[in-house]
C-alpha cells in the first residue's frame, strides 16, 4: 500500500466512497446528498492542508484530509479526518494513514492533534486512535443523531506530538 497526495484525479474515487460513509449517516455531519462538486471542497484540502489517498494497485483504499485545527493563534495544532473504503475494511488502512498523518504532522511542527468529533459509537475508530497515542480529553453529550442509535456523544482525542 502506498499513501500519496491526492490529485484532482482520484476525486472521483474518493467520492465513491466518501458519498456512501456519509449518506450512512453513522460516522461523519456532513450533510447528505451532497453532488461531488458540493462535496470536493469540504474534503480536498487547500494549503497549508493536505489529502492524501491510500491506494494498492491502481485502486483508491481510503483517504485522509489534514491540516491546522484552527487558524492563527491554534494552528500549531492539527486535526484530520480519515475514511476508508468499506470494501476494504479490516486491511490496516486506517493504522497506514492515521501514521502517516502523525508523521506529516511532526515534519510540519505542528504541537499536537486534535479531532474534534469522533463519534462514540464509531468503537473501530476510538479503538484504533488510542492504540495511536490518542486519548480522550472529553465527550459532547448527544452531540450527534446517530441513524439508529439516537442522539450520542462526539469524543474530542488528543495526542501530543
Amino acid at each position: 500500500m502506498e499513501i500519496r497526495e491526492a490529485t484532482p484525479a482520484d476525486w472521483p474515487r474518493i467520492y465513491r466512497f466518501w458519498s456512501a460513509i456519509v449518506n450512512a449517516g453513522e460516522t461523519y455531519a456532513y450533510p447528505e446528498g451532497l453532488t461531488a462538486a458540493e462535496a470536493e471542497p469540504l474534503w480536498m484540502e487547500r494549503p497549508p492542508g493536505h489529502t492524501v489517498v491510500a491506494v494498492d494497485g491502481g485502486e483508491v483504499l481510503g483517504s485522509a484530509k489534514m491540516g491546522p485545527n484552527r487558524p492563527g493563534r491554534g494552528a500549531h495544532i492539527a486535526t484530520a479526518s480519515f475514511m476508508v473504503d468499506p470494501a476494504y475494511a479490516g486491511r490496516g488502512v486506517g493504522r497506514a494513514l492515521g501514521e502517516y498523518m502523525i508523521g506529516w504532522a511532526g515534519r510540519h511542527d505542528y504541537h499536537a492533534i486534535q479531532f474534534n468529533a469522533v463519534v462514540e459509537t464509531n468503537v473501530s475508530a476510538v479503538q484504533l486512535w488510542q492504540s495511536l497515542g490518542f486519548r480522550i480529553l472529553g465527550t459532547v453529550p448527544e452531540a450527534f443523531d446517530h441513524p439508529t442509535n439516537g442522539l450520542v456523544g462526539l469524543h474530542v482525542m488528543y495526542r501530543k506530538i
